[in-house]
């Protein structure tokens, strides 16, 4: 509350009013309060510090006795007030305005401690979160002119001061031109180091200066607990630097990559409000670390539901370290193309069946038999994979996940199902042909 009006109009204030304020003074009190009618201009409460001597009291049937002169209580009680108004009017026009705050009264915003630590981790990290514009290049149907409009949006973090960001595959796909928006709204053309479309990973590039540049800083995902708490910070629907707060609803979740349908394991489940635009935000702890890759959310509706999806930060670790230095990610493959799981349980039968196995390939190499047709028309079926390295294969996602865990050149048993015998057959795994 501050002293918004002027000596004059607090002047005729104190004239307009100086009948209503004799009836309002404590005779007994040490100080002297005016109180502004509730209809009036709203004036500070102010605190008479010295008053004035007590006088004789005086009685309405008792007049004040001098030489031909008899005065009521009610007209001395006037001349005081008006007297006290002049003087304190006075005094405010001649007095410094800043010394007026003495008499404002402020009431600090009191906040719990649990609501300055999510402050505190917001402000901290704003910095470090940017907005990721995809660029797509257009032709008009009527000019013919090329243009360049957005066809989406997404977010990212800043990983390291060398101008690195992170964000999601789905992000940036199909785009002519990214640009980056910081957290001080300047904006900078991203070039694509690397991604992984298996792992919905993508690492871009700007050229920004050091100082705009603050790394998020990495946490660890492995020890994650059920119920803690988590933040996401994004820009759902274009809102940039957007705030939810959640915790961990689930652990060890597995969701298919919107770019190959390869399984991603470990996953992170939260009920923090994802929403389109959210998509490649960090997911932080309650220290502020980041612990995931927002990525995906459970929704008939498009709109966020409760159920988010996170890649957790020791997955990302691996794959950023490799597009930092290589532009790519090796991952092994055994070259095959597989049945639906679906259609190998209409079989009866529990493994992954090879439909294609290319004699270029590591597993064609290695002699896996492929599903073709005889002379008659008849299906044929191929090598029904029912483990690798004695681990159990019953599905796509089983496989997958095998093979994340070894490496490039690495030889492995592959033991099929071959007509109405078991096999076990040696196969050396290879990269992607796109990656070699």
């Amino acid at each position: 509350m501050a002293i918004a009006s002027s000596s004059s109009s607090l002047i005729s204030t104190f004239f307009f009013h100086s009948s209503s304020f004799s009836r309002s003074i404590i005779t007994k009190s040490k100080s002297l309060h005016f109180h502004s009618p509730s209809h009036s201009i709203s004036h500070p409460t102010l605190f008479l510090l010295h008053p004035p001597p007590p006088q004789t009291p005086l009685t309405k049937t008792q007049p004040l006795s001098l030489p031909n002169l008899c005065i009521p209580k009610t007209c001395l009680d006037s001349l005081f007030i008006f007297c006290t108004s002049i003087a304190l009017s006075f005094t405010l026009f001649i007095s410094n305005p800043d010394s007026a705050s003495a008499f404002v009264v402020t009431t600090p915003r009191k906040l719990q401690t649990d609501e300055l630590a999510t402050v505190r981790l917001f402000q901290e990290n704003t910095p470090s979160v940017v907005y990721i514009t995809n660029l797509a290049v257009k032709q008009d149907a009527f000019t013919l002119d090329v243009l360049e409009v957005p066809q989406g949006s997404g977010s990212g973090f800043v990983w390291d001061k060398d101008g690195h960001i992170v964000t999601n595959y789905h992000v940036i796909r199909g785009a002519s031109d990214l640009r980056v928006t910081l957290a001080d709204q300047s904006t900078y053309d991203a070039k694509v180091v690397g991604f992984d479309q298996d792992k919905d990973v993508a690492v871009l590039r700007v050229d920004a200066p050091k100082e705009k540049l603050r790394p998020i800083p990495v946490g660890v995902s492995a020890d994650l607990l059920v119920g803690q708490k988590v933040y996401a910070i994004g820009n759902p629907f274009g809102l940039d630097h957007t705030l939810t707060t959640g915790v961990i609803s689930g652990l060890r979740r597995e969701i298919s990559s919107a770019a190959t349908g390869r399984p991603i394991q470990d996953v992170i489940q939260t009920d923090a409000a994802i929403n389109p635009g959210n998509s490649g935000g960090p997911l932080l702890d309650s220290s502020g670390s980041l612990i995931g890759i927002n990525t995906a959310i459970y929704s008939p509706s498009g709109a966020s539901s409760g159920v988010g999806f996170s890649i957790p930060v020791d997955t990302v670790n691996g794959i950023v370290d490799q597009l930092v230095k290589f532009g790519k990610v090796t991952r092994p493959i055994l070259g095959i193309k597989f049945a639906p799981d679906q259609s190998v349980e209409q079989l009866g039968v529990s493994g992954v069946l090879v439909l294609d196995a290319p004699a270029t390939g590591p597993a064609g190499k290695a002699g896996l038999q492929s599903t073709k047709r005889d002379a008659y028309g008849r299906l044929i079926l191929g090598d029904i994979i029912t483990s690798v390295n004695g681990k159990k294969v019953t599905n796509g996602s089983d496989l997958y996940r095998i093979l994340d865990q070894c490496e490039v050149g690495e030889k492995v048993i592959v033991e099929v199902l071959r007509g109405d015998h078991k096999e076990k057959i040696p196969v050396v795994l290879e990269p992607k042909a796109d990656e070699s």
